[in-house]
This record gives structure tokens, C-alpha cells and sequence, in this order.
């Protein structure tokens, strides 16, 4: 017998699909509590669009910031023009910058106002 004959045969490719749909599972509930945690804007994560949040919808990545529902992911999105089924790896050059902006402008005023707030209550 030769080399090749005694070689194991590769795992059925259902079971490698299924192993990569696991990594990208982890990889994807990681990165949403990291951006949760605030570890993470999802501003960068539009911008980089790392691996595993090519194939991520974009309303999957704005709701997984702290105090964002549906309807403000969707008002947000109106705002671009952008839909909510657009994947971040199919976003344009432009549309990545423009939402990036926009998002960025959002959460900055947010943090503002919360810290004038524990402030007035700290007072």
C-alpha cells in the first residue's frame, strides 16, 4: 500500500461546515459582549469589519450595544439610508463611513448627557 492509502480520509464536509459555523457563533456572541461591556464601539466594528462580523447584519450589531432596541436601530438606519438586513461585509466604502460618523456622533451626546445626570443627582 502506498503513502496516500494509508492516509485518514477528511472529515465529511457537513462536519466542517458545522465546525465553522461553531467558530463564527463564538467569535460572534465574544465580540457582541465586548461591544455590550463597552470593551468594543460598534463604530470600529463597522469600520475594520473583522471576520467574523462580515456576514453579521447590521441591526444584529447595533442591538448589541446597551440601550438598543429594535426601533432605535431602525430610526438610525433611516437616517443613512441603510437596511437592516445589509450585511457589514457588503457595506460600501461610503456607507461604512457614514454610519460610523453617525454612530459615533450618537453615543458620544449619550455619554454626555448620562454624565450630566449623575452629576445633577450627585448634587
Amino acid at each position: 500500500m502506498t503513502q496516500a492509502a494509508r492516509m485518514s480520509p477528511a472529515p465529511p464536509q457537513h462536519l466542517q461546515a458545522l465546525e465553522r459555523a461553531n467558530a463564527v457563533r463564538l467569535a460572534r456572541a465574544a465580540l457582541k459582549r465586548a461591544i455590550a461591556c463597552g470593551e468594543v464601539s460598534a463604530a470600529d466594528v463597522i469600520l475594520d469589519a473583522p471576520w467574523e462580523a462580515e456576514s453579521m447584519t447590521v441591526a444584529d450589531l447595533l442591538t448589541s450595544q446597551r440601550r438598543w432596541g429594535q426601533t432605535r436601530c431602525r430610526r438610525f438606519l433611516q437616517m443613512i439610508p441603510l437596511s437592516e438586513s445589509k450585511t457589514i461585509g457588503s457595506m460600501t466604502e461610503r456607507q461604512r463611513h457614514a454610519a460610523a460618523e453617525l454612530l459615533e456622533a450618537q453615543t458620544g451626546a449619550e455619554s454626555r448627557e448620562r454624565v450630566r445626570a449623575l452629576a445633577v443627582a450627585a448634587a
